[in-house]
């Protein structure tokens, strides 16, 4: 597991000076960690943050398409995805909102849903000189059969996928 955590952590750094790192993982719980820079200010970042239909990978939807995804980045907001035939998802809920600064969201992403366990994922932006650091942190526990800890570095490996789809839309690429 341990070759495969580097090898996630190497791809990210080679893709866009990113770091990336499993902190923490036990049967009952992880702690997942991505930290990048985007060349944009706090705001215009936030401005896409909060639409994850730009960022967000078609092939980690259950609908198969990021354009049925929205954010209300409000306490008590959804994550949501429309899926067909007036279908949805919740994938989690806003608990805290400060625009430009912080996000909070509770819940569990892919197959954590339909498990005893659930997370909470932190995203803190700071802007230096014109540019922003996003720091986003993915706290998992509770119940999976067979243990939380064989999830945290695929986990890592599509959170990783999401930040770097985050700086590619703010960029511009």
């Amino acid at each position: 597991m341990k070759t495969m955590i580097a090898a996630s952590v190497l791809a990210l750094l080679v893709a866009g000076a990113a770091r990336a790192e499993v902190t923490d993982a036990q049967p009952s719980g992880f702690q997942v960690r991505h930290q990048v820079v985007i060349a944009a200010p706090a705001t215009t970042v936030w401005s896409v943050l909060v639409q994850p239909s730009k960022w967000w990978a078609s092939a980690h939807t259950w609908s198969g398409s990021a354009a049925n995804l929205s954010l209300g980045a409000a306490s008590g907001g959804c994550f949501c995805e429309r899926l067909p035939n007036g279908g949805s998802v919740l994938h989690m809920t806003t608990v805290h909102a400060a625009p430009g600064q912080k996000l909070v969201l509770n819940g569990g992403l892919g197959p954590l849903q339909s498990s005893g366990a659930s997370g909470a994922m932190t995203i803190v932006l700071a802007e230096k000189d014109g540019a922003t650091t996003v720091t986003v942190t993915y706290d998992v526990g509770g119940y999976f059969r067979g243990g939380l800890d064989k999830l945290a570095a695929p986990v890592d490996g599509v959170l990783g996928q999401q930040v770097q789809g985050l700086k590619a839309a703010v960029e511009g690429r």
